[in-house]
């Protein structure tokens, strides 16, 4: 008799997106598309872009005064935005 290497089907998935490298984007747009989520819809609402560079997330923020006060929120934020996706995708936020 042989020994069968029987695994779950999400673990296969998760050796064959890494070995492709496609681990890193998929996380990435996860939290891209959890910011809403996370940050609640009349946070997304003056938010225009969303993009992520350097394991820093960027968004576009167009009232000033929001922008300050998500500022001050900015380790809260990536934290509750990490745990979201689960894992360590991004280390910084930056408002523009």
């Amino acid at each position: 008799m042989f020994k069968r290497d029987v695994q779950p089907l999400s673990e296969i998935l998760k050796k064959l997106l890494r070995q492709e490298g496609l681990e890193t984007p998929l996380m990435q747009k996860r939290l891209v598309d959890a910011w809403a989520q996370v940050a609640g819809p009349s946070v997304d609402r003056y938010t225009a872009e969303k993009f992520i560079r350097n394991q820093t997330l960027y968004v576009k923020i167009q009232n000033p005064a929001l922008r300050q006060d998500l500022s001050m929120m900015r380790s809260q934020l990536v934290r509750r935005l990490n745990e979201h996706v689960g894992a360590q995708v991004i280390a910084d936020i930056r408002f523009y």
